[in-house]
């Protein structure tokens, strides 16, 4: 499908995209690359976007991952552009990397690995130095250990499984588990009242939750003070939710004994009980293709019908088309938007077909069928309702 005046769609990409998603887009619909002019819609990975120019012509952002600190949320919303994402399709590579953190902790294979690096001579002297040196990598094996969970999403939810079937005890917290989350937990899994509880009670602790004001922090020295003696501290989510200063203490202290995560920090750099990951949760080729045909299925969906599903800033809209003529209006999460949009259709002699209105926080969307095409100025009119943010008019090509 086109747009009504035959125009492809533009899409911007700022990194490198799996073609496994690119290729959703049909080449004769759609023109994209890195050099393209007034995009449509960004396809972005990595690349921060804070401080570039989002002209206007862009209508949406598709980020081809989970996390979304790499894009101006707050700024697209105020414009009411929808921020896309991919949740859940690198959970199974962030899961995979968690689990190699449990064991690397638990058998101390970073210092085995520095150990044997080390070694020089012939096979007899290196079998000797393996024979006296090893004792001190001695480890313990994870069953009938405790694997404490804070957030219980996708990859929360596939740790506590894959734990389970490796013998140990899951206790998670999540005061914001949705209900598909929920459902998908397994049974087995201790639910706790409160972070502290999770800390008090687990050999090992590992975090799953995203990086906003709520979380920044989170781990800091007095929440550190309560984790059992030896215990050890996997994130495998954002850098600022431990805060450093105290780990580092804690970790001189031997109160903790390891601490494994998935980006350096330059106060962590040279610790001996840290392991630090350049950033792998998601690289690999499968967790690639899945967020890239996750994100770039949306921001399609998006541009032809004005479907929304997982925008972190909108709530999920999708109607079935049941007219040719639509019309996609965002807008601020105020009293009577519906009624007055209502009423400019009617002014506008338009009869409405099928309506759908839903909200989240302060943002607010609607799709609207109509039985017949819609007049010229009519968009201009509701763009100027006090409130309205964003309105399209998406009619099928006929």
């Amino acid at each position: 499908m086109t747009n009504d005046t035959g125009e492809r769609f533009r899409i911007l990409t700022l990194n490198s995209i799996s073609a496994a998603g690119l290729k959703r887009l049909p080449a004769g619909r759609y023109s994209c690359g890195g050099n393209v002019v007034e995009p449509d819609a960004i396809l972005v990975r990595s690349h921060d976007m804070h401080a570039m120019e989002i002209g206007a012509s862009v209508k949406a952002i598709g980020r081809a991952g989970a996390g979304v600190n790499n894009i101006p949320v707050e700024r697209m919303s105020r414009r009411g552009m929808p921020v896309f994402n991919a949740p859940g399709a690198n959970a199974n590579a962030v899961k995979e990397l968690v689990l190699a953190g449990l064991l690397i902790a638990a058998r101390n294979i970073a210092p085995a690995l520095r150990f044997t690096a080390s070694l020089a001579g012939d096979d007899g002297t290196l079998h000797r130095l393996v024979e006296e040196g090893k004792k001190q990598f001695s480890g313990f094996e994870l069953p009938r250990h405790t694997l404490g969970l804070i957030g219980l999403g996708k990859v929360g939810s596939l740790v506590a499984d894959a734990a389970i079937r490796l013998g140990m005890h899951v206790l998670g917290h999540d005061p914001h588990i949705t209900v598909d989350a929920a459902w998908s937990l397994p049974s087995q899994v201790r639910k706790a009242a409160s972070v502290e509880e999770v800390l008090k009670a687990s050999d090992f602790v590992s975090l799953h939750v995203p990086l906003v004001e709520g979380t920044r922090g989170m781990i800091d020295a007095g929440r550190i003070a309560l984790m059992r003696h030896g215990a050890i501290l996997l994130n495998f989510s954002r850098e600022g939710i431990v805060d450093d200063d105290a780990l580092v203490d804690a970790l001189s202290a031997r109160r903790l004994r390891w601490y494994v995560c998935d980006f350096p920090a330059r106060k962590l750099q040279g610790n001996a009980q840290v392991v630090a990951l350049p950033h792998l949760g998601a690289s690999t080729r499968e967790a690639e293709e899945n967020c890239a045909v996750m994100v770039v299925d949306e921001v399609r969906e998006f541009l032809e019908n004005g479907n929304i599903v997982n925008a972190v800033n909108f709530p999920d809209v999708t109607m079935a088309r049941e007219s040719p003529w639509r019309m996609a209006i965002a807008n601020a999460n105020v009293p009577n938007m519906v009624g007055q949009i209502s009423t400019a259709l009617a002014r506008a002699g338009l009869n409405i077909h099928n309506m759908l209105n839903k909200s989240k926080g302060d943002m607010a969307y609607t799709l609207v069928d109509v039985d017949s095409a819609v007049p010229s100025g009519t968009c201009e009119r509701i763009a100027a309702i006090e409130g309205v943010l964003a309105v399209r008019y998406l009619p099928l090509a006929r």
